[in-house]
């Protein structure tokens, strides 16, 4: 813990929150009387709840005034991505909190907002490291979590105005986070108006030059060996972006089989269900480039280019079929074969034709990493004002607060 700054305190969680580990499922409650709905570790993501999947298990009287949440209520996940956190606004009626969750209550020293802003500061500098127990899954204790140090002003006037700082950046974030959204529909629906009219009887196979080959998944190496290796990363809705490289071990040379060449089209083979079959082509990254295993090279033929096949397995219609054929018991992890691949429908236009499409998608495509190079600057930005205004180094009103 550094030097104090003027007007701040160190406290411990336990003395500024109420804490509440939830209530422990079982099967007596699960089939029980009294049903009421609770969040689990799933629903709570950094600083918002996802209430796509809602359970439900019986709470007595007692354990309703126990484990109900309140306004201001923040919960903070106790094992996996431990210290995740999100606030408890009422989005919902009345819910309740399992034990994979600790609740923190404030007890007035401390805005719940500042703690919000704090728990996501502390996460990413690794303050709960030492805190976290290790069995089979890294988990933080109550016990321990109590005892964790938190510096903070003593006056609420001033943690409100550094949360409304903070707010104030994010809310920016949020507006470019929706231009970017809305950006990709028109674009989809761009695409789509575009191919719509074409026959799609043709397959996949019929316009790709060779095998589609599965990539390399050798050990990353610590030091440079003359080739480097792509991470998943660098498929993104928008295409192909040199990101995630990392050096390929010294037994792959540059002239290995999955050395990459310009054009050469990529798909992402494992992946989330939304994510899997995501597209690029790839462009040379001055270096010799290989694949890892979890993607799939793709060479056209010389009936299509590759951004054209790119922009066409992008279209609703053929990211509707490739979610479709995508096989895995988890939404978080599904995998698709070269063989399913192969079978995708795809319209096959001429070549002009092709790039008149192109141009349509390229004109969008260059608005939304406007918007995305935007973002990047803006997530920089509030990181390092989060940073000064939590540790103290700068004041709220030296930051505009």
């Amino acid at each position: 813990m550094s030097e104090l700054p003027p007007g701040w305190m160190i406290s411990r969680v336990g003395d500024a929150f109420d804490m509440q580990l939830g209530k422990m499922l079982s099967k007596e409650a699960s089939a029980g009387v009294e049903q009421r709905c609770y969040l689990t570790n799933k629903n709570v993501q950094w600083n918002r709840l996802d209430f796509d999947a809602i359970n439900f298990m019986s709470f007595d009287s007692a354990e309703r005034e126990k484990f109900r949440l309140v306004r201001g209520d923040l919960l903070v996940t106790e094992g996996g991505e431990v210290g995740r956190t999100a606030m408890w606004e009422e989005e919902r009626g009345e819910c309740y909190f399992q034990k994979s969750l600790h609740r923190l209550r404030s007890r007035g020293e401390i805005d719940p907002r500042f703690m919000l802003h704090y728990m996501h500061y502390a996460a990413r500098r690794r303050m709960f490291t030492d805190s976290v127990g290790q069995t089979s899954i890294a988990h933080l204790p109550q016990d321990k979590f109590a005892k964790h140090l938190i510096m903070h002003p003593v006056d609420l006037a001033v943690q409100r105005r550094i949360v409304a700082a903070i707010d104030s950046v994010a809310e920016v974030a949020r507006g470019i986070e929706a231009s970017i959204a809305k950006l990709r529909v028109t674009r989809s629906a761009v695409i789509d108006s575009l191919l719509g009219s074409f026959d799609w009887s043709n397959r996949l196979s019929d316009v790709l030059e060779g095998p589609i080959r599965n990539g390399f998944s050798p050990v990353e190496s610590a030091s440079w060996t003359g080739v480097q290796m792509l991470g998943l990363g660098c498929l993104t809705p928008e295409g192909f972006r040199a990101d995630q490289l990392k050096y390929a071990p010294p037994s792959i040379s540059p002239r290995h089989s999955a050395v990459l060449v310009d054009g050469d089209l990529l798909m992402s083979r494992a992946n989330t269900r939304e994510l899997v079959g995501l597209v690029g082509v790839y462009r040379g990254v001055g270096t010799p480039c290989i694949y890892p295993d979890l993607m799939m090279r793709l060479r056209p033929s010389r009936k299509s280019s590759a951004p054209f096949l790119a922009a066409t397995l992008m279209a609703t219609r053929a990211r509707r079929e490739i979610r479709s054929m995508a096989q895995g018991t988890s939404e978080s992890m599904v995998k698709i074969s070269a063989g399913a691949v192969k079978r995708i429908r795809i319209p096959l236009p001429g070549l002009e034709e092709q790039e008149r499409i192109l141009t349509a998608s390229r004109i969008a495509t260059e608005r939304i990493e406007s918007e995305i190079t935007e973002m990047a600057k803006l997530r920089a930005l509030k990181q390092g004002l989060v940073d000064d205004l939590l540790s103290g180094r700068v004041a709220v009103a030296a930051a505009g607060g």
